[in-house]
């Protein structure tokens, strides 16, 4: 399962590439919003943390397939091959998917809530589908098991698509994916220092430390002996 980090904070950005096994950043115009920065700006300074080698994730903003079919182009030409257009799944998104996906641009339909939007996307060729895990549960349903569904989908009709699960409110629900095989999960900086944020790690790694100190010495490691 791919781990993607869900936002525009260059510096939280940097901090999770630098010791994390992240794959790549997903942004949404409500993300880029909050920088208070130009939109292109910002995804390009992101482009330069993460390498061309990482994926980028940015959504398109126009209501119609037109729009949004030139939306996308720019955001490739902009940001590299390896860049997403988020393109929502909806009727002028599915024609616009099947636009982007001929021209050889790789796709990621977003504003999924339900299974058939999913497959729906899947058939217009996306390459992920993102179900917004916590807005679905706020809904009264279960989140993570959509995006399992979505996955099975996907599984048993053979379609070359993978989940991208966004929208997290805690690690757990990560953990869930993680252990159900899907392709992918995005999520808030603060979620994936979640992932192994424990007063019990901190206290063991602390208590190795100080047994070994006690052997050799305040301050000594073993580079040290």
């Amino acid at each position: 399962m791919k781990l993607i980090i869900d936002d525009a904070d260059v510096s939280a950005i940097r901090h999770l590439v630098e010791y994390y096994p992240v794959d790549g950043v997903t942004t949404n115009p409500s993300i880029l919003a909050k920088s208070g920065r130009q939109p292109f700006e910002v995804l390009r300074e992101i482009r330069d943390i993460i390498g061309p080698d990482m994926e980028l994730h940015a959504q398109v903003v126009a209501r119609d397939a037109e729009g949004m079919v030139a939306d996308g182009r720019r955001i490739v030409a902009e940001l590299g091959e390896n860049t997403f257009p988020k393109v929502p799944s909806v009727p002028e998104g599915f024609k616009a998917m099947r636009q982007l996906v001929a021209d050889g641009i790789k796709v990621t339909a977003t504003a999924i809530y339900t299974p058939m939007q999913a497959f729906l996307a899947a058939k217009s060729g996306a390459s992920y589908a993102a179900p917004y895990i916590n807005r679905i549960d706020n809904m009264g349903f279960d989140g993570v098991g959509v995006a399992m569904e979505i996955h099975d989908i996907f599984q048993a009709n053979n379609l070359p698509c993978e989940v991208l699960a966004a929208s997290f409110k805690n690690s757990q629900q990560v953990l869930e994916l993680a252990r159900y095989g899907v392709g992918a999960v995005t999520a808030a900086p603060s979620v994936i220092e979640g992932l192994v944020k424990n007063a019990a790690i901190d206290a063991a790694v602390d208590a190795f430390t100080a047994d070994f100190e006690g052997l050799v010495g305040v301050g000594k490691t073993m580079a040290d002996l």
